[in-house]
């Protein structure tokens, strides 16, 4: 049985590599000059099924517990280091929500932050530690898992093609173009989200920290070599890759909030793309015939692709159904 994937972000790499496992012959193919250079690229890299559920539905966390496994055991390009989340003492408010929607985790007063991240000691002096999460840089885990399906024979990795003028169709097609098609998929959004990439030898972080505010949550997640990415804006506007200084002045102003240091960063980059996302935030899989969707992952690419990959596979190879994330006529999700 054969199988074209179409896109080669998170999902589209994640999915290859499923159908290729399973034993199908696959085919991938990319409009880019390589993989990973859609909005996958700029992603912040968390696995924080539980920390997500502070915004999202139990749903994603379910899903996002696979990816635990995926990128630390499967794939290990992935670090086990927990996410912590602080605030500012006069939004003590904000973490008590956070830990009231969210679970798996443990409390930390000032001496807990300092002992686990010693350069906030004396910043913050409450936080919340989810030990079990993890954190990855996106471009690497793509380019990893790029050399993992190069170094498979039953995959072919095409790149720089429009499947447009492509032969017909093998026997499936599994669609993991995100924002690209929302032409075939009513409701699909995209989400603006922007990034910085700053350098600082002043600052050390072993995980992502989480900073709560009722306007401008931030996340810092470590790169190495110095480098750390700045993210957490959600833009309701589809101007894929305009970042504006608004957005730029708000993130160093936060990260400088984290740690002053960060003021005095160098900014390695900035960019922005699209996430996209249906009306209801979570993400589908859609059946039509021989061609599956997977899409609508928003915010959590590389937390909700391992999970829906699998699933994709097991659609093609045991008529699957998945009632939580998958209806077989249209856009709409099916009832669980």
């Amino acid at each position: 049985m054969r199988a074209r994937v179409i896109g080669a972000g998170v999902a589209g790499l994640c999915a290859a590599y499923a159908l290729a496992r399973a034993g199908l012959e696959v085919e991938l193919v990319e409009r880019a000059a390589g993989p990973g250079l859609g909005c996958s690229r700029y992603a912040g890299g968390m696995i924080a099924p539980w920390c997500e559920l502070e915004s999202a539905e139990p749903l994603v966390a379910e899903l996002g517990q696979e990816a635990l496994a995926f990128w630390t055991r499967e794939l290990p390009v992935a670090t086990r280091a927990g996410s912590l989340v602080v605030a500012a003492p006069r939004e003590r408010a904000e973490l008590s929500d956070f830990a009231r929607r969210t679970n798996h985790f443990e409390r930390l007063d000032a001496e807990g932050v300092a002992r686990l991240e010693p350069d906030l000691a004396g910043r913050f002096d409450a936080a919340l530690f989810f030990a079990e999460e993890a954190h990855l840089d996106p471009r690497a885990a793509l380019g990893a898992l790029s050399d993992r399906l190069a170094a498979m024979e039953n995959i072919a990795q095409h790149f720089g093609v429009e499947v447009e003028k492509l032969p017909a169709a093998p026997d499936w097609t599994i669609d993991c173009r995100g924002f690209l098609a929302r032409e075939a998929l009513p409701g699909l959004r995209g989400v603006k989200g922007e990034m910085l990439i700053l350098r600082s030898e002043e600052v050390s972080l072993a995980r992502p920290i989480r900073m709560l505010h009722p306007r401008r949550p931030v996340y810092v997640v470590p790169r190495g070599q110095g480098l750390f990415m700045v993210g957490a804006t959600m833009i309701e506007n589809e101007e894929r890759a305009r970042v504006t200084a608004r957005s730029v002045v708000e993130l160093v102003n936060s990260a400088f909030a984290i740690h002053p240091a960060f003021a005095e960063a160098e900014v390695v980059e900035t960019g922005s793309d699209l996430r996209p996302a249906f009306p209801d935030n979570l993400p589908r899989l859609i059946r039509r015939g021989r061609t599956i969707y997977i899409n609508g992952l928003y915010r959590h690419g590389f937390l909700l692709a391992p999970a829906l990959a699998r699933r994709a596979a097991e659609v093609i190879l045991k008529d699957a159904h998945f009632p939580e994330v998958m209806d077989a006529n249209s856009s709409e999700r099916a009832p669980a």
